[in-house]
Protein backbone atom coordinates (compact mmCIF):
# COMPACT_ATOMS: atom_id res chain seq x y z
CA UNK A 1 0.00 0.00 0.00
CA UNK A 2 2.86 2.27 0.66
CA UNK A 3 4.57 1.71 -2.49
CA UNK A 4 1.08 2.18 -4.64
CA UNK A 5 1.11 5.79 -2.61
CA UNK A 6 4.10 6.88 -3.04
CA UNK A 7 4.36 5.91 -7.19
CA UNK A 8 1.32 7.17 -7.50
CA UNK A 9 2.08 10.58 -5.95
CA UNK A 10 5.54 10.58 -8.06
CA UNK A 11 3.32 10.31 -11.18
CA UNK A 12 1.21 12.88 -10.42
CA UNK A 13 3.83 15.03 -9.76
CA UNK A 14 5.83 14.43 -12.48
CA UNK A 15 2.61 14.77 -14.71
CA UNK A 16 1.62 17.70 -13.36
CA UNK A 17 5.62 19.42 -13.80
CA UNK A 18 4.90 18.39 -17.81
CA UNK A 19 1.71 20.07 -17.95
CA UNK A 20 2.70 23.44 -15.80
CA UNK A 21 6.03 23.44 -17.79
CA UNK A 22 3.91 24.13 -21.00
CA UNK A 23 1.33 26.04 -20.21
CA UNK A 24 1.48 29.59 -21.48
CA UNK A 25 1.64 28.28 -25.45
CA UNK A 26 5.97 28.25 -24.43
CA UNK A 27 7.78 24.84 -24.36
CA UNK A 28 9.93 24.41 -21.64
CA UNK A 29 13.57 22.77 -23.24
CA UNK A 30 16.74 21.20 -21.00
CA UNK A 31 19.21 23.35 -21.42
CA UNK A 32 20.97 20.07 -21.89
CA UNK A 33 19.38 19.03 -25.02
CA UNK A 34 21.62 19.41 -28.22
CA UNK A 35 20.99 20.82 -31.28
CA UNK A 36 22.08 19.04 -34.01
CA UNK A 37 22.98 21.15 -37.23
CA UNK A 38 23.18 19.47 -40.85
CA UNK A 39 23.61 21.15 -44.32
CA UNK A 40 20.86 20.47 -46.64
CA UNK A 41 21.42 18.28 -49.83
CA UNK A 42 20.49 21.52 -51.97
CA UNK A 43 23.42 23.52 -50.43
CA UNK A 44 20.88 26.65 -49.37
CA UNK A 45 20.60 25.99 -45.94
CA UNK A 46 21.12 23.91 -42.08
CA UNK A 47 18.62 22.32 -40.37
CA UNK A 48 18.53 22.31 -36.90
CA UNK A 49 16.94 19.98 -35.13
CA UNK A 50 16.50 19.64 -31.53
CA UNK A 51 14.10 18.44 -28.59
CA UNK A 52 13.21 15.37 -26.85
CA UNK A 53 10.06 14.74 -29.37
CA UNK A 54 10.02 12.23 -31.93
CA UNK A 55 10.25 13.09 -34.19
CA UNK A 56 12.27 16.03 -33.27
CA UNK A 57 11.26 19.94 -34.04
CA UNK A 58 13.15 21.58 -36.92
CA UNK A 59 14.02 24.72 -37.97
CA UNK A 60 15.85 25.99 -41.26
CA UNK A 61 18.97 28.98 -41.63
CA UNK A 62 19.37 29.94 -45.38
CA UNK A 63 22.85 29.24 -46.11
CA UNK A 64 23.73 32.23 -49.09
CA UNK A 65 26.53 31.82 -51.27
CA UNK A 66 27.93 35.29 -52.87
CA UNK A 67 30.66 33.41 -55.80
CA UNK A 68 32.69 30.78 -53.55
CA UNK A 69 32.05 32.13 -49.92
CA UNK A 70 29.25 30.81 -48.17
CA UNK A 71 27.53 32.74 -45.18
CA UNK A 72 25.12 32.53 -42.51
CA UNK A 73 23.49 33.96 -39.67
CA UNK A 74 22.50 32.55 -36.62
CA UNK A 75 22.23 32.81 -32.94
CA UNK A 76 18.68 33.42 -31.99
CA UNK A 77 16.95 31.54 -29.15
CA UNK A 78 18.62 28.78 -26.71
CA UNK A 79 18.24 26.49 -29.57
CA UNK A 80 20.61 28.12 -32.17
CA UNK A 81 23.26 28.98 -29.73
CA UNK A 82 23.59 25.55 -28.50
CA UNK A 83 24.08 24.06 -31.67
CA UNK A 84 27.41 22.75 -32.96
CA UNK A 85 27.73 24.64 -36.71
CA UNK A 86 30.02 23.45 -39.17
CA UNK A 87 33.44 25.01 -39.19
CA UNK A 88 33.45 28.62 -40.68
CA UNK A 89 37.03 30.13 -40.64
CA UNK A 90 35.16 33.38 -39.35
CA UNK A 91 32.69 34.16 -36.87
CA UNK A 92 31.16 37.76 -36.27
CA UNK A 93 28.94 38.72 -33.17
CA UNK A 94 27.55 41.78 -33.02
CA UNK A 95 26.72 43.85 -29.93
CA UNK A 96 25.66 46.75 -28.51
CA UNK A 97 27.08 48.92 -25.14
CA UNK A 98 26.83 45.11 -23.15
CA UNK A 99 23.76 44.53 -24.13
CA UNK A 100 22.34 42.04 -25.96
CA UNK A 101 23.15 41.13 -29.71
CA UNK A 102 22.51 42.88 -32.88
CA UNK A 103 20.32 42.04 -36.00
CA UNK A 104 20.40 43.87 -38.91
CA UNK A 105 23.83 44.64 -39.66
CA UNK A 106 25.36 45.16 -42.91
CA UNK A 107 28.83 43.80 -43.28
CA UNK A 108 31.41 44.27 -46.20
CA UNK A 109 34.52 42.42 -46.17
CA UNK A 110 37.81 43.22 -48.47
CA UNK A 111 40.91 41.61 -48.70
CA UNK A 112 44.30 42.83 -48.36
CA UNK A 113 44.35 44.68 -51.95
CA UNK A 114 41.24 46.81 -50.94
CA UNK A 115 38.73 43.95 -53.13
CA UNK A 116 35.59 43.72 -51.93
CA UNK A 117 35.32 39.77 -51.51
CA UNK A 118 32.03 39.63 -49.63
CA UNK A 119 29.46 42.61 -49.23
CA UNK A 120 26.44 41.09 -46.93
CA UNK A 121 22.70 43.13 -46.94
CA UNK A 122 21.53 43.92 -43.64
CA UNK A 123 18.31 41.84 -44.42
CA UNK A 124 20.44 38.70 -44.25
CA UNK A 125 21.78 38.95 -40.77
CA UNK A 126 18.57 37.50 -38.73
CA UNK A 127 21.18 36.72 -35.96
CA UNK A 128 23.25 37.99 -33.96
CA UNK A 129 26.12 35.87 -35.58
CA UNK A 130 27.12 35.91 -38.90
CA UNK A 131 29.32 32.59 -39.96
CA UNK A 132 31.85 33.13 -43.12
CA UNK A 133 33.34 30.76 -44.99
CA UNK A 134 36.63 32.73 -46.16
CA UNK A 135 40.02 31.73 -47.77
CA UNK A 136 43.13 32.20 -45.23
CA UNK A 137 44.29 35.70 -45.76
CA UNK A 138 44.08 39.10 -44.20
CA UNK A 139 40.68 41.37 -44.01
CA UNK A 140 39.78 44.30 -43.08
CA UNK A 141 35.48 43.74 -41.90
CA UNK A 142 33.26 46.80 -41.88
CA UNK A 143 30.13 46.69 -40.32
CA UNK A 144 26.83 49.19 -40.25
CA UNK A 145 24.25 49.54 -37.61
CA UNK A 146 21.49 52.22 -37.77
CA UNK A 147 24.06 54.09 -39.83
CA UNK A 148 27.16 53.61 -37.46
CA UNK A 149 29.86 52.08 -38.62
CA UNK A 150 32.38 49.13 -36.71
CA UNK A 151 36.15 48.07 -38.83
CA UNK A 152 38.10 45.85 -37.79
CA UNK A 153 41.60 46.02 -40.02
CA UNK A 154 44.29 43.22 -40.48
CA UNK A 155 41.85 40.29 -39.05
CA UNK A 156 44.25 37.27 -40.41
CA UNK A 157 41.81 34.05 -41.05
CA UNK A 158 43.16 30.03 -41.49
CA UNK A 159 41.00 27.39 -42.48
CA UNK A 160 42.52 26.05 -39.12
CA UNK A 161 40.49 27.51 -36.71
CA UNK A 162 37.15 29.83 -36.22
CA UNK A 163 38.43 33.08 -35.49
CA UNK A 164 35.79 35.41 -33.27
CA UNK A 165 35.72 39.14 -34.38
CA UNK A 166 33.16 41.16 -32.03
CA UNK A 167 32.43 44.18 -33.45
CA UNK A 168 30.28 46.00 -30.25
CA UNK A 169 28.18 49.83 -31.09
CA UNK A 170 28.16 52.26 -27.74
CA UNK A 171 24.75 52.45 -26.16
CA UNK A 172 22.22 54.45 -27.45
CA UNK A 173 20.98 57.21 -26.37
CA UNK A 174 17.29 57.18 -24.37
CA UNK A 175 14.86 58.16 -26.70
Amino acid sequence: MVSYYFQSRVTVAVVLFVVMSSVGGEECRSASAKTSVTVLPTGDGLELAYGDGLPPSRHTIPLHRAGDIRYFSAGVGLEEREADYPPFPLKLVFVVGGKPYLTHVAVSITDESGSVKLAIPREQVIGPWLFVDLPSGTYQISAIWEGQTQTNTAVKISAERTHIVYLRWPEHPAH
